[in-house]
């Protein structure tokens, strides 16, 4: 069906991907590029003064070792990226760069704050060039 699937994931949940996985391997054609997208959020300015040097390259190193473990455990062939700045730019920048052809992006329940400034998944929705599809 698809032959380049986005799949973003926030490894401050428990659940790291597992069931996106699983629904990008029904998803996806034989040879198929899948990817395994993390974004890292800037600092703040306010605070990237009081954190060490080292801390930045740590994350990028520590997020690296996270993905890379994931798509191991997937048993299948999955590309990954860790980006850093707005996850909603990052994922539809990697969307573009790839060619992909879906987003398989998951969702919480939206809150208060959701209604103002809108979810990472929604912000996708409304502003991508491909197919995307919402798990909840």
């Amino acid at each position: 069906m698809y032959k380049c699937i986005i799949i973003p994931v926030d490894l401050s949940h428990t659940n790291k991907g597992e069931e996106m996985i699983a629904k990008a391997k029904v998803l996806a054609d034989t040879g198929a590029s899948l990817y395994l997208v993390h974004v890292l959020e800037p600092v703040p300015a306010y605070v990237e003064a009081q954190v060490p040097d080292a801390f930045h390259s740590e994350a990028l190193k520590t997020t690296r070792q996270q993905l890379a473990d994931i798509a191991r455990e997937s048993g299948i062939d999955l590309k990954t990226q860790v980006r850093s700045g707005s996850p909603a730019s990052e994922i539809l920048a990697v969307a573009e760069e790839a060619g992909a052809d879906l987003v398989l992006i998951k969702s919480h329940k939206p809150g208060f704050q959701d209604y103002f400034l809108g979810s990472t998944a929604a912000k996708v929705v409304r502003k991508a060039k491909c197919s995307v599809l919402v798990m909840r």
